[in-house]
Formats: C-alpha cells, sequence, structure tokens
C-alpha cells in the first residue's frame, strides 16, 4: 500500500524527489505518513482536501481484505 500512495504522491507534486512515505505499524492500525516539499504541499491536499480524501478511499478500498486499518496522515 504504501508504494501506492508513494506513486500517487510522486505524480501529483512538482519535487517528486521529495516525496516520503514512511509506514508505521501500530498493532492493528498500519500508518502511512506522507510527507512532500513545502510548496507541495497544497497540490498533494488539493482544494477543500479533495486529493487527500481521494488518496485515503483508495487505500481504503485497497485494503478492504487485509486484517489491518490503514490510516493516510500528511504532514
Amino acid at each position: 500500500m504504501r508504494e501506492l500512495v508513494e506513486y500517487i504522491a510522486r505524480h501529483l507534486v512538482d519535487d517528486p524527489d521529495q516525496v516520503r512515505v514512511t509506514e508505521k505499524d501500530e498493532d492493528d492500525v498500519l500508518l502511512l505518513e506522507v510527507t512532500v516539499a513545502p510548496d507541495d504541499m497544497g497540490r498533494i491536499i488539493g482544494r477543500q482536501g479533495r486529493i487527500a480524501k481521494a488518496i485515503r478511499t483508495l487505500v481504503k478500498a485497497g485494503s478492504l481484505r487485509s486484517p489491518k486499518k490503514y490510516i493516510v496522515e500528511i504532514v
């Protein structure tokens, strides 16, 4: 799932080398933290958070068969 989020984020921003996605495993929750360059924060969040919401929806749909819950945070 980390690869999917990283792929999407790299194609949305102007500086794809600054994109970092880290996975933190906490019990039955997998936290995906997306870090981008400060100039690209608006691009990854989108107007009124639409792009961020779409990324979270894709992750949720992709993880339905997984026993763990995925959470995407944009830092």
